[in-house]
């Protein structure tokens, strides 16, 4: 299986990718927790069907010490016992941020004051972008057709 597109190999999809890269780098080195940005990036890819991101978001959790239990009930949090309360607020922000035109209200004030419940302003910047972030990657990858399945953790891509 190939991508119908090689984005990544062109001027513009080289430059574009560097430079959400590097703005995803400020999320990186942002207070919050790096299993919950993992696990936002897996939902919002599971939702999105961007099979790479997926992969590629599952295989950096494991890598990085994520238990896989967790991350085989990523796509049924509600049901699971495993996720503290904090990361059930990223999940749903992650869900309602995905799903925007799925609601007239977008997200929910419900959601919003479980966030702001559990996380600092700073920290709320960091799942709004990297919210934000994860939907142009898996948007990126469906549109080219980018096949999952030979993600290695740590693999430069793009």
């Amino acid at each position: 299986m190939e991508a119908r597109f090689d984005y990544y190999g062109t001027e513009i999809g080289a430059k574009f990718t560097k430079r959400i890269g590097n703005a995803g780098l400020v999320v990186d080195q942002s207070t919050l927790p790096r299993a919950t940005q993992e696990l936002v990036k897996l939902r919002a890819s599971q939702i999105n069907g961007c099979g790479f991101c997926a992969d590629m978001h599952s295989k950096d959790a494991l890598h990085a010490g994520e238990d896989q239990v967790r991350l085989n009930l990523v796509a049924a949090w509600r049901d699971a016992t495993v996720f503290t309360d904090a990361e059930r607020a990223a999940l749903a922000l992650a869900e309602e941020g995905t799903r925007l035109a799925d609601a007239h209200t977008g997200v929910s004030d419900e959601t919003w004051a479980h966030v702001q419940k559990h996380y600092d302003t700073d920290q709320i910047a960091a799942l709004i972008s990297i919210i934000a972030l994860i939907n142009t990657y898996n948007r990126m990858n469906v549109i080219a057709g980018t096949p999952a399945g030979s993600y290695q953790p740590g693999q430069q891509w793009g």
